[in-house]
């Protein structure tokens, strides 16, 4: 965050016995303390300090969103990810991205914005044929699913095979309407995951859903950095902030011999944040692991949530939430909400 904790004003109790401390904090996103805890244990020890308690109540601030645009009610922030094409990673981005914050202690949904191609339920391990309940005939209700809240136009198919031959227009009335009409439940994250390119949902979402940043996933390979780079100038031109670059599949460790290689390139997410003075969030393994958990419906971050690779994860859920946190904010005291009745 670039400040002291003075300044930050996250320091909410310090009590003092004998040779024990005990701190209150109150940071402005979840998870914090991971990253705090070593920092305040390494500034007491030349105190004499013996024993450290260290407690944590997130106050999450709602970023401002593009263009003056009200927010939603029951949602503080909407975090886009999008790619600039598709096989990336996107979607098994989004869900564990979700998860994290979630594991963070954040409260969190998920919307499903790929309306031609949604694979949230399936990744959620939602059974076939789940449909989400209706509430006064005019709202959603979001299906609970391993600690989040989740909306796809899949739970409203009948059946998992069942294309959606829909021309833009409806598509995109269709995103509004899962967003504007599921009753969710004062979320401090509602992570959107968005369908590859730069079409008729993504200018939808700028220009008429309060975001309050992007996060651009991609591969190394050069040409899903030309994609990715079309996505983050999507952003700009339309005033979202891009918090930052997730570079998927970044290294393969042969699980027979432990050979590690690049299969699809080094260094390009690195590359894109600082051509484009973004950051890079995170690199991920291109891991079996990942796919196969998934595939069965319990995504990384819930399947082997001590692993490697949900740290990772989790690593990346904070450093969206630090940099939202870092973004201009709205006076809680001036919040207008569009609320649909």
């Amino acid at each position: 965050m670039g400040k002291t904790l003075g300044e930050l004003g996250w320091l909410d109790r310090v009590v003092v016995d004998s040779d024990i401390v005990l701190v209150d904090l109150a940071p402005a996103y979840a998870g914090a303390s991971v990253e705090l805890r070593p920092l305040l244990l390494a500034a007491l020890a030349p105190l004499g300090v013996g024993q450290m308690g260290l407690r944590e109540a997130p106050v999450i601030p709602r970023a401002r969103p593009q263009g003056g645009l009200p927010g939603l009610d029951r949602v503080k922030n909407i975090i886009a990810v999008a790619s600039g094409k598709g096989g990336v990673g996107k979607s098994t981005t989004a869900v564990n991205l979700a998860l994290a914050l979630a594991a963070e202690g954040a409260r969190v949904g998920i919307l499903d914005a790929d309306i031609y191609g949604p694979s949230q339920p399936m990744m959620l391990g939602i059974p076939s044929g789940t449909k989400p309940g209706v509430k006064d005939n005019a709202w959603f209700l979001p299906i609970a699913v391993h600690g989040i809240e989740m909306i796809s136009i899949g739970l409203l198919l009948d059946g998992d095979n069942t294309p959606v031959v829909w021309r833009g227009p409806k598509a995109t009335g269709a995103l509004l309407q899962l967003l504007q009409q599921t009753q969710w439940s004062d979320l401090d994250f509602l992570v959107v995951d968005m369908p590859p390119g730069t079409g008729d949902i993504q200018l939808t979402l700028a220009q008429k859903v309060p975001v309050a940043g992007a996060v651009i996933v991609t591969t190394p390979q050069d040409i899903a950095l030309l994609d990715a780079k079309k996505g983050i100038e999507m952003f700009r031109k339309v005033d979202i902030p891009v918090l930052g670059v997730v570079e998927n599949m970044a290294l393969h460790v042969c699980s027979n011999c432990g050979h590690a290689e690049h299969i699809f390139g080094s260094g390009g997410g690195e590359r894109i944040a600082r051509d484009y003075r973004t950051e890079l969030l995170g690199a991920l393994p291109l891991d079996i692991r990942i796919r196969e958990e998934v595939d069965a419906g319990r995504p990384t971050v819930v399947a082997e949530p001590e692993g490697e690779i949900a740290t990772l994860y989790r690593q990346v859920a904070r450093r969206v939430g630090a940099a939202l946190a870092k973004a201009a904010q709205v006076d809680p005291k001036r919040i207008p909400n569009i609320v649909f009745e």
